[in-house]
């Protein structure tokens, strides 16, 4: 069967065919991978950490409680089923962000950007911060303040 469309005809398998095409490139627009910029080493491909749970820690050297909460935070990081990253309040990347982070013993992934605005999180507005992000990639609570592997624990159940 033919259907005149501005002056010439189409068959409707090439109407079908024309359809599948558009369906299937609007759903890989959406299926784009998210990747993370990390300080050292290759891009965090967001997808890759489905499954366990995410902290992702606002710091800054000049917050005393964020000092005080990093062993906490490098001590969680070493449990296979929490990922932990921060991200510098201050915007520090680069070469600067890997010496601050040496200096002051960070033994997690470091971001060179913050993430929130690709997933429409807001930056924290006090230090420290930490969005806690479950499972299923969904972000569940941002703790304020100093944080201990107790009270953490506690907030994703473990």
């Amino acid at each position: 069967m033919q259907y005149p469309v501005t002056g010439f005809a189409l068959n409707t398998s090439r109407l079908a065919a024309i359809g599948c095409f558009f369906a299937t490139m609007v759903a890989l627009a959406g299926c784009s991978k998210i990747e993370l910029d990390r300080n050292e080493g290759a891009p965090l491909v967001w997808s890759d950490l489905r499954g366990q749970w995410v902290l992702v820690n606002y710091w800054a050297e000049w917050c005393k409680p964020c000092l005080k909460e990093i062993p906490e935070l490098n001590a969680l990081s070493q449990n296979p089923s929490i990922t932990v990253l921060g991200v510098n309040f201050d915007g520090i990347s680069g070469a600067e962000l890997r010496q601050l982070g040496v200096r002051m013993a960070i033994g997690f992934d470091l971001l060179n950007q913050d993430p929130g605005p690709q997933f429409g999180w807001q930056t924290p507005i006090a230090l420290p911060a930490t969005l806690v992000i479950n499972p299923q990639g969904e972000l569940q609570q941002v703790l304020f303040g100093e944080q201990t592997q107790a009270s953490i624990r506690a907030a994703i159940g473990l």
